[in-house]
């Protein structure tokens, strides 16, 4: 599928308009819902394979991808089976029960990830999962995401020492 198709798919199946209040706490009057384009294996397949392509050209030396829960999960999955790269999944607290970890799957200390992350505003969500990626002894150096609504968040990615790579920005999907 064409850049420009996928994203004439992700602005007519997720982009909306109105009063919304961001994770962040700010207001916009628009919003981009990733669960209406995650759910929908017509636009999550080709997402899933440019997902892949950015994080091997962006990390080549990333021998595992990671998602954030929940929003990330169905995006590295469909990534990792397009790219041929397991995955971790970082939760936001560690569980209380079972193996009690914050990283669900396997790894190995030192080892490079790429994180995968929907929309990028601040960069707060995906920043705390880099963080506890690094805290794990993964190393993280470079993140891809679907959007970037252009509010920050790369200046924030670069803050923490980590290159951040949108498949598109805000403006792409609203000209699309």
């Amino acid at each position: 599928m064409k850049r420009s198709e996928l994203a004439r798919r992700l602005r007519d199946v997720a982009y909306l308009e109105g009063d919304f209040v961001l994770r962040s706490g700010k207001r916009s009057s628009f919003y981009l819902d990733k669960y209406r384009f995650a759910t929908r294996p017509d636009v999550l397949e080709p997402l899933g394979r440019a997902l892949a392509a950015a994080a091997t050209e962006v990390a080549p030396e990333a021998v595992r991808l990671a998602g954030p829960e929940l929003g990330a999960v169905p995006l590295v999955t469909a990534a990792s089976l397009a790219g041929e790269l397991p995955f971790v999944i970082v939760r936001s607290a560690a569980k209380d029960y079972g193996t009690a970890q914050q990283i669900e799957g396997s790894f190995t200390a030192g080892e490079a990830v790429c994180l995968l992350e929907d929309v990028v505003t601040t960069g707060g969500a995906a920043l705390e999962a880099i963080g506890a990626l690094r805290k794990a002894g993964l190393v993280c150096k470079h993140a891809v995401c679907v959007v970037d609504r252009q509010q920050g968040g790369a200046a924030a990615f670069e803050g923490a020492g980590v290159e951040l790579r949108p498949l598109y920005t805000i403006d792409e999907i609203r000209d699309a």
